[in-house]
């Protein structure tokens, strides 16, 4: 069985998104943020690096959201280009930006005084230009009529890349340039997602509200805190 160290409405909610879409079996482990119990000294014997997600596998813990997702796919044989496949470069190239770039982008955003030692709005100024960029590119990206992202069937590149919209939306909502509609291909990926069965069964878990990424509101889930 697996075994997903979770937090409500963080990273570990696109992890969750995956292993429902696949179908997998698996339990959840709550990490109370509340109490910065990611920090425990028995949860940095299952993630040593203190963050949340994390997953608990048969061979082993593997954490990283990327790496997580990569994991399951492979193993699954679903919902990414085959190791073989002329696809599989580009994919993990973008899966990588994702990692990278956009969430990492995020957290600077989220956190910046962790980030500089200059005035935190500076650095939120340069990394929302970041942003801005990141779902410039993938909103081109969607265009070019990739199976990979955006197609008809989803992968999860586009787990990975719609659910931090939700946050875009929560967070970013005092600065001026942040409005979903501004990408109409991401806003129709946020809209396929969130009506998919796997994200309806995180709805109820995670307490995201009716429309948890084309129009979100703040988290109220039957555990935990959602930070």
């Amino acid at each position: 069985m697996l075994r997903l160290h979770y937090a409500p409405d963080n990273a570990s909610l696109i992890i969750r998104l995956v292993l429902e879409e696949l179908g997998e079996p698996y339990e959840t482990v709550l990490v109370d943020r509340g109490s910065n119990a990611q920090q425990s000294p028995a949860y940095l014997k299952v993630n040593p690096m203190g963050t949340i997600p994390a997953l608990e596998t048969p061979h082993g813990v593997v954490f990283e959201t990327a790496a997580i997702l990569l994991w399951l796919c492979d193993r699954a044989g679903r919902l990414a280009p085959a190791v073989d496949s002329p696809d599989r470069g580009a994919f993990l190239s973008w899966m990588m930006v994702a990692s990278n770039g956009l969430q990492m982008d995020l957290r600077q955003h989220f956190y910046a005084e962790r980030f500089t030692a200059g005035p935190a709005e500076d650095h939120r100024r340069i990394v929302a230009k970041r942003l801005k960029g990141h779902l410039d590119r993938y909103e081109a990206l969607l265009g070019e009529g990739h199976d990979w992202f955006g197609g008809e069937a989803p992968t999860a590149l586009d787990y990975y890349v719609a659910t931090p919209l939700r946050w875009f939306a929560l967070y970013l909502r005092d600065e001026p340039w942040f409005v979903l509609g501004h990408w109409p291909r991401l806003q129709s990926l946020a809209k396929r997602i969130e009506a998919r069965p796997a994200m309806q069964a995180a709805m109820v878990a995670e307490g995201l509200g009716e429309k948890p990424l084309s129009n979100p509101s703040p988290a109220n889930p039957p555990e935990g805190v959602a930070l």
